[in-house]
């Protein structure tokens, strides 16, 4: 299972399925901006993969400058050479909030938390074998260690992120390692107190 291929992933995830003789089943996105998405159609083809998004992000497979800046065009113009055209993957399935899709022998929980983008979602999944840590989460752009994703880009809502913060966030347990989709891991325990967004929306809640 692939999560969020973005630029310059395909040369080095193929390496990896070619070094350990794997068979990607599904290309998964926890959204739709460009650094999350550039190379799941090539990958999907390459594998016979299907790939899951959220049915708000969709659009952005075959457009996904729409929720970009217009700066964002042309250095994607000035890095490709004016060639860089996106179509779906050939298999595209819809995840909605709440769904469970079991792949690769993985069990995964959709929890769908727009803000960041409208079709933003994180993935869960049991996780054994550590005395402190029981699942993992793969957050996206939703959650980082010590901050969040930011909401000023086409398609961004503050308000949809704080909610998304308070009803999908807040309440994973401490025993939860996060994996964002940019920069270091972290846990629930550690951004629970540690993370000034967290911590704002946990003292509101308890006026």
């Amino acid at each position: 299972m692939i999560i969020d291929p973005g630029m310059d992933a395909a040369n080095g995830i193929a390496a990896l399925i070619a070094e350990h003789r794997l068979k990607p089943v599904a290309v998964i996105l926890t959204h739709g901006h460009i650094d999350h998405m550039f190379s799941v159609t090539p990958l999907c083809r390459s594998y016979a993969s299907s790939c899951w998004v959220h049915p708000s992000d969709r659009v952005l497979l075959t457009d996904p400058l729409r929720a970009s800046w217009p700066e964002t065009r042309l250095l994607l113009e000035r890095v490709t050479g004016g060639s860089a055209t996106f179509v779906e993957p050939d298999d595209v399935r819809e995840l909605t909030d709440g769904a469970e899709v079991a792949l690769a022998g993985l069990n995964l929980q959709a929890i769908h938390a727009p803000g960041h983008t409208p079709g933003s979602t994180m993935f869960h999944s049991a996780y054994g074998g550590h005395p402190d840590i029981d699942s993992v989460v793969f957050s996206g752009d939703v959650l980082f260690a010590g901050s969040i994703g930011r909401t000023d880009l086409p398609g961004g809502n503050m308000a949809d992120m704080l909610e998304s913060l308070r009803t999908k966030v807040l309440p994973l347990a401490d025993t939860v390692a996060v994996l964002p989709g940019h920069g270091p891991q972290t846990t629930m325990a550690r951004e629970r107190v540690g993370n000034p967004y967290l911590q704002d929306l946990a003292e509101l809640s308890k006026e």
